[in-house]
């Protein structure tokens, strides 16, 4: 029986790219004093090609920018914090996001949260999201010393959840760090479709947050028969 859903959040519950592309927009607006000699739709295509969909931490990513547009009267590393202190007030959830959380927790599934990247960086895109309350555990690599795809990260988030693998069911958006690493651990895994990539070996694939709690339903009542 299905207990517990832990999410993946770039990509899964964050639509990390079109975020990107509203909060790079908002920056060369917010700092086109230093910037105006460089083509908006350049400057937004660079950083969007820099960042390689977030694997790329952002101090590479300006410093790179920096050196290309010969960015003068303005450093990297104020750049990077601007990205710090502004990508938040940019995320954009995916639909049906806050439904589909309610929707588990109306049928009593405990959810939780492991994701990739710098602690106060996701936790405070976690709350900007507004569904921060909904989930008993969540792990941010940088706070918890390893990271996805290593099998301790997700055998940490399930001994916090008190379940066992195989009553886990484990949505992301990544083939290896997400569908292929949960699946090492015994979890069940659903794939949440991106375009980037196919022929995806996951257990389950979804287009919309929306079918997940459907999903369970019908693992619960497999199950169910059995006993």
């Amino acid at each position: 029986m299905i207990k517990t859903v832990v999410f993946d959040l770039d990509g899964t519950l964050l639509n990390r790219d079109e975020s990107v592309k509203i909060f790079i927009e908002k920056q060369y607006q917010r700092l086109h004093t230093w910037l105006n000699h460089i083509p908006k739709d350049r400057y937004i295509t660079r950083f969007i090609e820099l960042d390689s969909r977030g694997y790329v931490w952002k101090d590479k990513v300006y410093q790179q920018l920096v050196d290309e547009f010969d960015i003068t009267g303005l450093k990297w590393e104020q750049l990077l914090q601007d990205y710090i202190d502004h990508f938040k007030g940019s995320c954009v959830p995916f639909p049906n996001l806050i439904s589909t959380l309610e929707s588990l927790m109306k049928r009593n599934i405990t959810l939780g949260m492991i994701t990739n990247g710098k602690g106060q960086f996701q936790m405070n895109n976690i709350k900007a999201l507004g569904i921060e309350s909904y989930f008993k555990t969540i792990l941010i690599s940088e706070w918890e010393g390893m990271k996805k795809p290593q099998p301790e990260i997700f055998l940490r988030a399930l001994e916090k959840l008190n379940v066992a693998p195989s009553e886990s069911l484990f949505v992301g958006d990544h083939p290896e760090n997400d569908v292929k690493a949960a699946q090492n651990v015994g979890m069940k895994s659903v794939w949440k479709k991106d375009d980037q990539w196919d022929n995806i070996k996951a257990d389950f694939l979804v287009n919309d947050l929306a079918e997940i709690p459907l999903i369970v339903d019908d693992l619960n009542n497999l199950n169910f028969k059995f006993y």
